[in-house]
């Protein structure tokens, strides 16, 4: 058996799930990974995922939206904000967000003051997660993974700060940067933790999308997405993005007012 780096963490004191962390399930995760016409890897191509092409086409044109939010970045919802369960790698105002879509759920609002983007994410096939995920100066996410491999993980570069070596992933024991309007694609079930060590604003178009599976793997993706979106998690977070999408509106209302 070949074991990949990146499945075991890289420092002593990062939590291990009793379960999604046990040798049996990164064994089964092994085994999903065999049903995916894209394999096993840490990273992916861009020809592997041909919609993002069109991304990157359009890069531009998302990040002029964007930055239009970033205007207000104080005023955006912290990861944690919007789901607690995040709070061991967001437990600071230095991880914002913006969600066009979660697992079923449209933030309208949020959609509209960004319909460019918005008309472009809806042609990503398998979408289940989109976001603006904006890392302030000095944040670092500490080490983690996620625990579902049904999951692709994908950046489309908007922001990203110099110096190169400062603003950087690291997946298992490769480093990789972001660049300008290009993506970034991976697998975020191996170990990554994340630093922003500039004086600026790091930002990138975070998907997550359903991994390409074979049936009946692919069938299986679907009925644990199901349980996802109706799960006291999920509807938890929904209703604590919709008082922030509130709260934001009267803000954005205000900011009307004053011009």
């Amino acid at each position: 058996m070949t074991k990949l780096i990146g499945t075991t963490p890289k420092y002593p004191d990062t939590p291990l799930h009793p379960i999604f962390d046990h040798v049996i399930f990164r064994e089964f995760e092994t085994l999903i990974s065999k049903f995916s016409p894209v394999g096993n890897s840490v990273f992916f191509s861009v020809e592997q995922f041909p919609w993002a092409k069109e991304l990157e086409a359009n890069w531009q044109v998302i990040r002029q939206e964007f930055a239009q939010l970033l205007l207000f970045a104080d005023s955006l919802p912290s990861f944690q904000d919007i789901s607690p369960k995040q709070r061991r790698v967001a437990n600071d105002n230095g991880w914002k967000t913006y969600f066009f879509y979660a697992l079923g759920y449209k933030s309208i609002r949020n959609c509209q003051r960004c319909p460019e983007t918005w008309n472009l994410l809806q042609k990503v096939p398998g979408l289940k997660i989109a976001f603006f995920s904006i890392l302030a100066p000095g944040k670092h996410i500490p080490e983690h993974r996620g625990k579902h491999k049904g999951v692709i993980r994908y950046h489309l570069a908007l922001k990203v700060p110099e110096p190169k070596t400062a603003c950087r992933i690291r997946i298992g024991e490769q480093i990789a940067y972001w660049q300008e309007g290009k993506s970034l694609i991976f697998d975020d079930t191996f170990f990554h933790e994340v630093w922003n060590e500039t004086d600026d604003y790091r930002a990138v178009l975070f998907l997550d999308i359903a991994r390409p599976l074979y049936f009946p793997f692919s069938m299986v993706n679907w009925l644990v997405f199901q349980a996802m979106a109706n799960s006291p998690f999920m509807r938890f977070a929904k209703t604590n993005h919709k008082l922030w999408e509130k709260q934001f509106e009267i803000f954005m209302q205000a900011q009307k007012y004053q011009e």
